[in-house]
């Protein structure tokens, strides 16, 4: 390996700028039944920069979510959860009015799997300018986020200037496409303002469908991947599910596996593998450990009920990998 970028050498503070949403998840219960057959429901705290937030703390870093919650008990709800994990929810303001926390209902099944998400008046698209610039961005390491915050106003406009701040305070800034159809007004739109913000980005993760749809094809994902890494991002990780990934860094392409295992349902995989991996780089870990560490990660909660929930800790990772036979090799 080449000497550490300075995007990564940077996270060694281990404190964590998240931006995005925070919602509830309901699972029917037991493991592998239906919504449409349910008669009992598991609740847990849900959304894809919270979980990654929440992966983060038990990891072992600290973790600080900025965005906004209705003041009602589903949002309170969210900032007990938030507590719970040991989050910090210092930036996370209450809305009135007509706005909603996001619910997700979600199914503990692979085949046939259903999540549904509810985004209409999203709570979180109301985080503002002023409430990113009341953040004081000396104290972290590193600003986090992932692609749905981009998707309506004002939150979009907001993080892009979080995205300044972060940059004149010396701050990485991490980059998760999560590029999810039903939050935009359309594909046009989402391509424009993924790619931008994509090339304010100093490490970018997605899935090969996500860096396809930001080069305007499926068979072009892997080449836009790599452009990134060449010209803007330091470290860029090009997942292709079963297959496993590709890293973009110092010059190299690193290949790693995955951790075959039972998956219970489809869903957390790519929040917790985004704690693991950043988790283990703001170590010291070398970047193809810290890749494999954030895939096992990812396994872990697959195999699991939960997405928050089913987060490991660093000692249950660590007993993950003990006893795995090893990830496969591309």
């Amino acid at each position: 390996m080449g000497q550490p970028s300075k995007a990564r050498s940077d996270l060694a503070g281990r404190n964590f700028l998240v931006i995005g949403r925070v919602g509830m998840d309901l699972c029917p219960t037991p493991a592998g039944t239906a919504t449409a057959d349910a008669q009992n429901m598991m609740v847990a705290m849900g959304g894809s920069s919270a979980n990654i937030a929440a992966g983060l703390v038990k990891m072992g870093c600290r973790s600080a979510l900025v965005t906004s919650v209705s003041d009602d008990a589903v949002g309170w709800y969210c900032l007990n959860q938030l507590d719970h994990y040991g989050v910090d929810r210092t930036h996370v303001k209450r809305i009135t009015g007509e706005y909603r926390t996001s619910l997700a209902v979600y199914e503990s099944r692979v085949e046939d799997h259903q999540s549904v998400i509810y985004r209409n008046n999203a709570a979180d698209f109301q985080m503002t300018i002023a409430d990113v610039e009341a953040v004081d961005y000396s104290q972290y390491s590193a600003l986090i986020t992932a692609g749905t915050v981009f998707a309506a106003e004002p939150s979009r406009s907001a993080t892009f200037r979080a995205f300044d701040l972060a940059r004149a305070a010396g701050l990485p800034i991490i980059f998760d496409v999560d590029y999810r159809p039903y939050s935009w007004p359309s594909p046009e739109v989402a391509a424009d303002v993924l790619s931008r913000a994509g090339a304010m980005s100093d490490i970018i993760v997605g899935n090969d469908e996500e860096f396809g749809f930001m080069a305007g094809g499926i068979d072009k994902g892997r080449a836009k991947a790599r452009a990134l890494a060449e010209t803007s991002a330091s470290v860029v990780v090009y997942k292709m599910g079963p297959k496993g990934a590709v890293t973009f860094a110092d010059g190299q392409e690193i290949r790693t596996g995955i951790y075959p295992v039972d998956a219970l349902k489809p869903t957390g995989a790519g929040d917790s593998f985004m704690a693991g991996f950043l988790a283990s780089l703001s170590e010291g870990r070398p970047m193809k450990d810290a890749i494999l560490r954030g895939s096992a990660c990812a396994s872990v909660v697959v195999a699991k009920p939960g997405c928050a929930p089913a987060m490991p800790d660093l000692a249950a990772l660590e007993a993950f990998l003990a006893t795995h036979p090893g990830a496969t090799e591309i």
